[in-house]
């Protein structure tokens, strides 16, 4: 992983919703010991724990979430906005 991170920082992630794959939102992690590997670090988002990979979109503050989400979704504003 390029970024390091550490047990207990906050990082903001785009989430999907795992029954609606059009509707995507900015959601706030933390970063913390993975319960199943001390070893590695996990992200905790609704009260579910979720191994920190490369395969995953973390940024560092929510205005780079919100910059990041409007890439890959457009904005509101956007007449077909769908997420």
């Amino acid at each position: 992983m390029e970024t390091s991170y550490q047990p207990g920082q906050i990082v903001y992630i785009i989430i999907r919703n795992p029954h609606a794959q059009d509707v995507a939102a900015i959601q706030e992690a933390a970063v913390v010991q993975n319960p199943e590997d001390p070893n590695e670090l996990a992200l905790f988002i609704h009260e579910t724990y979720y191994p920190l990979t490369d395969e995953m979109a973390v940024y560092p503050t929510s205005s780079e979430a919100e910059m990041a989400f409007q890439e890959a979704f457009g904005s509101a504003e956007m007449e077909d906005y769908y997420g």
